[in-house]
């Protein structure tokens, strides 16, 4: 038996009664929720997150968009992941260059900026399909955002992936990640806790146990996914009513921290509608608001950058395809300057500084101006098409593993004696027709277009349907979204006074891949005196060389004379194109550009009125210019609802949230809302989000519906037509004009007819609740109303 000396014993008890001394500092790094606040190695902290978006900004740039954010004042990088950027091809992990996202991480560290991680995998963003790739939709029957076995064997591959990447750069490493986001906004999607709960554990398991998650959804749904060991946290826009925003979670978890996850400082532009802004005095005092109370929040976005190539979304109900800037009215513009937002945020963050000194502004980038030039060669697409595919029934892109681009398909018509009607079904997203090479029309899917009729013509004309892929769906149930054709193409002629409907087959099938190789492989001739005579140049690919003789630096080329296409500039994409606009210009970064001779090559899919650009100081974000009005209300038109028998007449109550009426169950496929007065007096009514109830009391799908009509809307600056009563969208929302006086009305097809018994109204978020409609009667019918 050994015996110990005194020294021996001291020594041994003093070891053992280290890990139990009262109060005993724990040194290991850790970010955690404490009572009712945000815990950073046992010390209080408020999160001020800027979200920003790696893919969006040129990698030359990330550590000057990061020090732009720190000299406003914020102490954390907010970052979504992009699945499909990560991996554009099954088991083809890129996480290089722009999808570097350790460097970029690593940045966010070298500036002393913490880090929350979004890594989906569905991310909305306005991105491509949320982010998620398209190849999950070679599989037709996959079930997105479910516990589909195949979509959780992929996304399982993918975290592992990215934990591969940046697992060791959480807080509990040492590194700059404090927060891991589990899925994200699913109460917008459905209510599925077991797949939201097993993203959880995907999460736990890849990023370790230690990693602080959290789940991020509205005020009005965030409950119906909650997990019970993860942070809640809220979204919502500039103006809102911020103590009613967190009212419910304050119920409910008395002691959680409160965040903001994301307080949207602006808006996305769409193509065809008003360039978004949002004002810069209510998002200050939003923060200002926030801050004075010790709740965090994520500035969404602090900057916003650039949809490069395909990467822009499209918003749903409906089908609204984003534009190529990703400026969202943010304090930093796409081109990573300072606005008078930035500054005046600036401001109202240097009282939160604790002590600290805000640091300094980084030097700026200098726009150029580059001297007009003209394309000078031309490979028209009719000379330039690939080897085709044949295939009896029409395919999607998706079929032919095609997932950006056009497709073009071609078949034989019968002899048409007299007009025939083309039916396409459905042609996603714009779609061209042509007769023996004869433009007949065209089929745009925001418009819901889908029938042309075609001339008489002798039996074996040829049919050309040249589609045109744009971003795919990024938000609700319909981002499962194929491209091409995506049903059936039929033919209606009369014959002896009977319709005879034919399904057309046997095609060619030509798929046109948006990539640089694609388009600098094409041959190319130089551009002729007859290539300009027909008021629109060819459709096809264009190129030009231009020259910058000093240092290169940002410019936005001007592309206001191009008809619809994509842009590329030494080989990088840049960007969609429509003449439609507001959009007319494409964010050049500096970095990218040679001095001396540079290549531009523009694949124009409807082709330009001149083949021409220059490089503009200035963007232009809000040069409108549509065929089709912005609101729902012809010329002259004015609702009739003389002898109509309302179903329910009532009074909403004042304040936010969500409001609810019940009545007898009403057949009907059209539905009337007419606001009578305001609960603030004024002339002016204004709805954010709505649905319609069944019998049972269930909510109405609302991806079929249309407006009819609405007597007033206003689109004057901004974009508050009556299409926002259903955007799943509750900070956006339809607003009359100011001057058009009550009574105010919307008309809603649902797309079929249903029982109806109820309806939801969601006023505006603000504590004012502006245009809050008080008197109200709602109106069901079989048939469409009289105007």
């Amino acid at each position: 038996m050994r015996t110990y000396r005194l020294k021996e014993v001291a020594l041994i008890l003093a070891m053992l009664l280290i890990p139990t001394v009262a109060g005993a500092k724990d040194d290991s790094p850790r970010f955690e929720a404490g009572d009712g606040k945000f815990l950073l190695n046992g010390e209080p902290f408020v999160v001020k997150a800027a979200e920003l978006h790696y893919p969006r900004i040129p990698k030359e740039y990330w550590e000057q968009r990061i020090q732009l954010c720190k000299a406003l004042g914020m102490n954390t990088i907010c970052l979504y992941t992009f699945w499909n950027a990560h991996e554009p091809k099954m088991d083809q992990f890129d996480f290089s260059g722009q999808n570097d996202i350790r460097e970029f991480i690593k940045l966010c560290e070298k500036n002393d900026m913490k880090v929350i991680l979004r890594p989906g995998p569905y991310v909305c963003a306005e991105w491509e399909m949320g982010g998620l790739p398209w190849w999950l939709l070679k599989k037709k029957d996959i079930r997105l955002r479910e516990q589909d076995p195949f979509f959780m064997e992929r996304v399982d591959k993918f975290q592992k992936a990215l934990a591969e990447q940046v697992s060791d750069l959480t807080i509990a490493n040492g590194g700059p990640i404090i927060m891991v986001q589990v899925e994200n906004e699913y109460g917008s999607y459905g209510t599925d806790k077991p797949y939201v709960a097993e993203i959880r554990d995907m999460l736990r398991r890849n990023f370790g146990k230690d990693v602080t998650r959290f789940q991020c959804d509205w005020s009005s749904n965030y409950l119906n996914n909650g997990l019970d060991d993860l942070i809640w946290t809220m979204n919502f826009g500039t103006g809102a009513n911020i103590d009613q925003q967190f009212a419910s979670l304050k119920e409910h978890r008395p002691d959680s921290p409160l965040m903001c996850s994301e307080f949207w400082s602006g808006w996305f532009d769409k193509w065809g509608a008003n360039h978004e802004t949002r004002p810069a005095a209510d998002m200050i005092a939003g923060i200002d608001e926030m801050l004075s109370k010790g709740i965090s929040f994520s500035l969404y976005m602090t900057h916003g950058g650039t949809n490069w190539g395909h990467w822009a979304g499209a918003n749903s109900p409906g089908f609204a395809p984003d534009v190529t800037s990703y400026d969202y009215d943010a304090p930093i513009s796409e081109s990573g300057q300072t606005t008078p937002k930035y500054w005046e945020l600036r401001k109202t963050l240097a009282k939160y500084m604790d002590g600290k000194k805000q640091a300094p502004v980084p030097a700026l980038i200098k726009p150029i101006e580059i001297k007009n030039f003209d394309f000078t060669e031309i490979a028209p697409l009719r000379d330039n098409m690939p080897r085709p595919k044949t295939d009896e029934n029409i395919r999607t892109m998706e079929e032919y593993d095609q997932g950006f681009g056009a497709i073009y398909y071609s078949t034989s018509l019968p002899e048409l004696k007299s007009e025939a009607l083309l039916t396409v079904n459905e042609p996603h997203d714009f779609a061209q027709v042509f007769v023996d090479g004869k433009y007949i029309g065209k089929l745009d899917r925001r418009n819901g277009e889908k029938e042309l009729t075609l001339p008489p013509c002798a039996k074996g004309a040829r049919l050309d349907i040249l589609v045109e892929a744009m971003g795919r769906i990024n938000f609700g149930r319909a981002i499962k979204d194929f491209k091409g054709i995506t049903g059936n193409v039929t033919l209606t002629v009369e014959k002896d006074g009977h319709k005879w409907v034919d399904d057309l087959r046997n095609w060619k099938v030509y798929n046109i891949e948006d990539e640089y190789d694609t388009y600098a492989s094409m041959k190319y001739r130089p551009i002729t005196a007859a290539d300009r005579t027909a008021g629109r140049m060819p459709i096809g690919a264009y190129r030009a060389t231009f020259d910058i003789k000093g240092k290169p630096s940002d410019t936005f080329l001007n592309f206001e004379t191009w008809g619809k296409g994509l842009v590329y500039v030494n080989g990088h994409p840049m960007g969609r194109i429509w003449e439609i606009g507001p959009q007319q210009t494409l964010y050049m970064p500096g970095c990218w550009l040679k001095k001396g001779k540079n290549e531009i090559i523009a694949f124009d899919i409807v082709g330009p009125r001149e083949a021409k650009s220059e490089g503009l100081k200035e963007p232009k974000l809000d040069q409108l210019q549509v065929n089709k009005r912005l609101t729902h209300r012809e010329e002259g038109q004015n609702l009739d609802l003389k002898g109509e028998k309302p179903v329910y007449a009532g009074a909403f109550k004042p304040g936010n949230g969500w409001q609810e009426v019940r009545f007898a169950p009403v057949r009907g496929r059209y539905i009337c809302l007419e606001a009578t007065d305001a609960i603030d007096g004024k002339d002016v009514a204004a709805i954010a989000e709505m649905y319609v109830l069944n019998d049972k009391g269930e909510r109405l799908s609302r991806d079929p519906w249309t407006v009819m009509y609405a007597d007033s809307e206003d689109t004057k600056d901004v974009n508050r037509s009556a299409d926002k009563t259903f955007d799943l969208q509750e900070s956006t929302y339809w607003q009359t004009a100011p001057g058009a006086g009550f009574p105010h009305a919307v008309v809603i097809d649902l797309g079929a007819a249903h029982s109806v018994a109820g309806f939801q109204y969601l006023p505006r978020m603000e504590a004012e609740v502006p245009g809050a409609v008080k008197n109200f009667r709602i109106f069901v019918k079989d048939t469409p109303f009289k105007y």
